[in-house]
């Protein structure tokens, strides 16, 4: 199947939308904001149902106490700010107040990656699934584009118990995966067939692996690419299919590659076919402020360093 990109799109703009569909479909639903609403894709539900958004201030702590509060009276919380804050600021009340009592809440992550640009290393999420993804309980969605974003936070309600992350990004890529797809939590989804390599990636990078699919192809490499929407729980299967089936796997994320998605997989191949792997993404350092797309080159996040790295996994000369 061939994946065109429909124009570029923000992935918090699809977290929005998929936030108002569910707010028209259920009543249960409270969102709550930190201070920043339109920013982080919040304001779409503010708007539509202001008598269920709950202003908080900049107090990302009691937003998440104040999630757990309404979870045990019945109600769904949504909470959205950067991702910096909403998951690693609150780390504590997101372990103890909602993980242990595995309570069914919504935590939007935005402004995630080095994608957000300007406002440089201490806004860019990069450790946010490492850190969450050691808590029990907890659910991680890391959608492709603003159209998976839509699916994943309508997901998070209709599929999900106990808490859930949804990590988005501020900045616009490409728009491409096709709504009639199901999305399923926990299930990957297999975008392109290929038996030299495996590329599995997450968030902005899936499209990437795509293109970097394309290269490899006119250079007679077919590269398999799955779209690993769910961190975790992770489709064990699809990975042990992919070390099974192809000479090797690469994975691609807009994270620390330690604990992140790169991590992950290597848990499960070590453990069932060991195979030879890459990973790329961010190597043990912060970002820096800059123009998305310039950080994303400087770090090597990007279809071309993919290549790069089958040619070095396949031995390819």
């Amino acid at each position: 199947m061939k994946y065109n990109n429909r124009g570029n799109k923000a992935t918090k703009d699809g977290f929005s939308e998929g936030l108002v569909e569910l707010g028209r479909k259920y009543d249960d639903i409270i969102s709550l904001g930190a201070d920043i609403t339109s920013s982080v894709g919040m304001d779409g539900f503010a708007n539509s149902f202001p008598h269920r958004f709950l202003s908080m201030g900049i107090a990302e702590q009691n937003c998440i106490g104040v999630a757990a509060g309404l979870a045990l009276s019945g109600k769904v919380p949504v909470f959205s700010t950067y991702g910096v804050f909403a998951a690693l600021r609150t780390t504590d009340q997101i372990r103890i107040s909602l993980c242990y009592n595995k309570l069914h809440a919504i935590i939007g992550g935005a402004h995630a990656g080095v994608s957000v640009g300007p406002d440089g290393a201490t806004h860019q999420a990069l450790e946010d699934i490492a850190v969450l993804r050691s808590l029990p309980n907890i659910t991680i969605l890391s959608p492709a584009d603003a159209t998976q974003t839509v699916q994943a936070t309508i997901a998070a309600y209709e599929q999900c118990e106990g808490p859930v992350y949804v990590r988005f990004g501020r900045a616009e890529v490409p728009d491409f995966m096709l709504s009639d797809i199901d999305f399923k939590v926990g299930k990957a989804q297999l975008l392109k067939e290929g038996s030299d390599l495996t590329i599995i990636a997450t968030g902005h990078m899936v499209w990437e692996a795509l293109l970097a699919s394309e290269l490899l192809l006119d250079i007679g490499i077919t590269a398999r690419v799955i779209n690993m929407h769910t961190i975790k729980p992770i489709d064990i299967d699809t990975i042990i299919n992919a070390a099974k089936e192809t000479k090797g796997i690469i994975t691609a994320e807009e994270h620390q590659i330690m604990g992140g998605l790169g991590s992950a997989v290597a848990e499960v191949v070590v453990k069932t076919n060991p195979i030879p792997m890459e990973m790329i993404g961010m190597k043990d350092q912060f970002g820096e402020s800059g123009q998305p797309d310039e950080l994303m080159y400087k770090y090597g996040l990007n279809a071309n360093e993919i290549v790069k790295k089958a040619k070095k996994l396949l031995q390819y000369e």
